[in-house]
């Protein structure tokens, strides 16, 4: 029987797409936090600038550019007591051969990820 992924695998392989994304656009990280809940996920550096990054997996029928307003507000204000841009990472997750059904262990999956939206 195949095994879907937990809702922390899930973060987790959205952790990891991102944070290639954050990678090869030159961000360097302070501190990274894969706990689901806890956010930012990523804090980062770019260009002397600090930046929070939040960022949530997530699965069909919701919409992966769509994100929580009140968390978000929650962190821009925390961001900016450092002077920080916030951004928000949605990762649509699904499986490889429907996108409608969930992601399983040990196949392939597919995603929509459209980078950083600023908050």
């Amino acid at each position: 029987m195949a095994e879907e992924l937990t809702a922390q695998e899930l973060h987790n392989l959205a952790m990891n797409i991102v944070g290639k994304d954050l990678e090869s656009q030159g961000y360097e990280f302070l501190g990274v936090n894969s706990k689901l809940n806890k956010n930012p996920q990523f804090v980062a550096l770019k260009d002397k600038n600090l930046h929070f990054v939040v960022v949530r997996a997530v699965s069909y029928p919701d919409d992966a550019n769509i994100y929580d307003p009140i968390l978000l507000k929650k962190i821009k204000d925390h961001a900016e007591k450092f002077e920080a841009k916030t951004y928000y990472a949605g990762v649509g997750l699904g499986h490889g051969s429907d996108y409608g059904k969930p992601v399983v262990k040990d196949e392939d999956y597919t995603m929509i990820y459209n980078g950083l939206q600023q908050i």
